[in-house]
């Protein structure tokens, strides 16, 4: 089989869908640009920041985008190439893509709010204090997992890290011209592009070389401003200018894919059961944002929501970033699979774990374009290390929504930003400090999916609220319950059985938080199909 097959099959399907589901969603929920979205009319120059659709974009992929896609589909790809594929495909058209598209737009409709006021307003008060209690503690496994990860690519490449600081030095210039200065957002762009291609360069002749703890303790401290300070100053301009990074990533690799044409290595199918458990449910849980994944709920209705511009902007930004998402997903799979099952053991073992394997991957493909290897390897490796880094600064400010949120009736003083963030950066901080991203992420990974499935539910309940046709929401969630309570309950009895009686309990707490959850999602949901057949009968 051929790589290149495999990425125009994927890219073809994704377009496809995009212009058929994706405009099927956009009619299901009514998509009109008359209607003034929150950041028009609940501008703060802090979180509400109306954005142009291409600015949102970038911010919004970068935002989702982070390691997730990378790290899943490589580790995954043990269980073989063929069902990692069939799952990032079709899990990105029929329940990502759905999932992302619904939780902005719903968000949108409820004065940009989190998933946790949908919910709420959709399902019951309870609910949503379960509910953002569940999001609270799954940031907290996000934060502890990308620190580590972050800080493990910056120690063991300084270059990156030198590159990484300055990008944000880059943003922070671009943030002011675009909004202090009123600067054209193509000058803007072009020399921000320049600049950001210039900081690589820079990276690579002077390395800052520190260790993993050192790094996780500074990351700490930059995630604090990265929370607290207005979204325009550092997050969506640093978001905007690293899906730049991205996308030459992307675009590079696919071309030369299409000029190298490799071969797979990797067996289409290896066995049911691996080190990392059973194909059901752990491919699911392990492929996470190459898919579907809870914590691009939380992007959608924390941030993007707060600086859509016009409401038909939802279709490309909620729907088609998922299935980029997916595209990018296909080709970090292709860089395992380009490896026989012996090279993926020692690429995971030797090259640095599933960045390793992505960054070796990338030199192959760049090669083919005269670039030499070791360029391209170096350049792969920055670009998963500056996707890892949005992810661990979006969830700290998703974080801090949800404990504000949370907190905002009965304890004020907490819910105010900057002790907000400081609370979620301890809680995770904490963790990160207490263990390795390896034992963290498998509970990670399974949070994430049942977080995908509670959100799915408030979606549900919002359609069937609105008398809208909902089993675009419930099928997918219904699945995404079965297969993330398996994974939940195998990791809970492993992590016990192993003596790691903090994730145990963890995984414990958010199995009884998501039931309760579950349970009151589906009396609600019953009672609007009810209450739309008594309606029908009347009539």
């Amino acid at each position: 089989m051929n790589l290149l097959i495999l990425v125009l099959i994927a890219f073809i399907v994704f377009a496809i869908a995009l212009k058929t589901y994706g405009g099927y969603l956009g009619k299901l929920v009514g998509l009109d640009d008359s209607k003034k979205t929150p950041a028009h009319t609940m501008t703060d120059g802090v979180d509400y920041v109306p954005a142009k659709a291409i600015v949102l974009m970038g911010h919004h992929f970068a935002s989702i985008a982070g390691g997730g896609p990378i790290l899943g589909p490589i580790q995954a790809a043990v269980f073989g190439w063929v069902p990692c594929f069939l799952w990032i495909v079709l899990g990105s058209i029929f329940i990502g893509g759905v999932h992302d598209f619904m939780s902005l737009i719903s968000s949108v409709r409820h004065e940009g709010k989190t998933m946790g006021e949908v919910v709420g307003k959709n399902v019951g008060k309870s609910a949503k204090i379960l509910f953002l209690i569940f999001v609270f503690l799954a940031l907290v496994l996000v934060i502890a997992v990308f620190a580590i990860l972050v800080a493990n690519t910056f120690a063991a490449n300084p270059s990156v890290a030198t590159a990484s600081i300055l990008f944000m030095v880059i943003a922070v210039g671009m943030g002011y011209s675009l909004y202090r200065k009123g600067a054209s957002l193509g000058l803007v762009t072009v020399i921000g592009v320049i600049l950001l291609f210039l900081s690589i360069w820079i990276g690579l002749r002077a390395p800052l070389a520190l260790g993993a703890k050192t790094w996780i303790y500074l990351l700490l401290v930059y995630v604090f401003f990265a929370s607290s300070l207005p979204v325009w100053i550092l997050l969506q301009p640093r978001d905007y200018l690293s899906s730049f990074l991205l996308y030459t990533a992307l675009g590079g690799a696919a071309i030369g894919i299409f000029i190298g044409h490799p071969s797979l290595q990797l067996a289409a199918f290896t066995a049911f059961k691996q080190p990392v458990g059973y194909l059901f449910p752990m491919l699911f849980v392990i492929i996470a944002c190459g898919a579907i994944s809870g914590f691009h709920s939380l992007c959608a209705s924390g941030t993007t929501s707060k600086q859509l511009d016009k409401e038909s902007d939802a279709k490309v930004i909620g729907y088609g970033a998922m299935l980029l998402e997916g595209f990018l997903a296909t080709i970090a799979l292709g860089t395992a699979a380009m490896l026989t099952k012996a090279g993926l053991a020692d690429g995971l073992a030797n090259w640095g774990g599933p960045v390793g394997v992505f960054a070796h991957g990338m030199g192959n493909f760049l090669a083919n374009l005269g670039i030499k290897e070791q360029v391209g390897i170096s350049f792969g490796a920055l670009t998963v290390s500056a996707f890892l880094l949005t992810t661990l600064d979006t969830a700290t400010r998703l974080g801090r929504y949800a404990l504000e949120e949370l907190t905002a009736e009965w304890a004020p003083s907490i819910s105010n930003r900057y002790v907000a963030t400081v609370i979620t950066i301890i809680a995770g901080g904490g963790l990160a400090l207490s263990g390795t991203w390896s034992a963290i992420w498998p509970v990670f990974g399974a949070s994430n999916q049942l977080l995908a499935g509670l959100a799915l539910l408030g979606a549900t309940a919002w359609l069937a609220h609105l008398g809208k046709k909902y089993t675009v929401t419930l099928y997918p969630m219904i699945f995404m319950f079965i297969v993330t309570f398996f994974a939940l309950i195998n990791l809970l009895f492993t992590n016990f059985a192993k003596g790691n009686y903090l994730l145990g309990s963890v995984s414990t707490v958010l199995i009884i938080l998501a039931g309760f959850v579950v349970v009151e999602g589906m009396k609600a949901i019953n009672k609007f199909k009810t209450l739309k057949t008594q309606v029908k009968e009347a009539k």
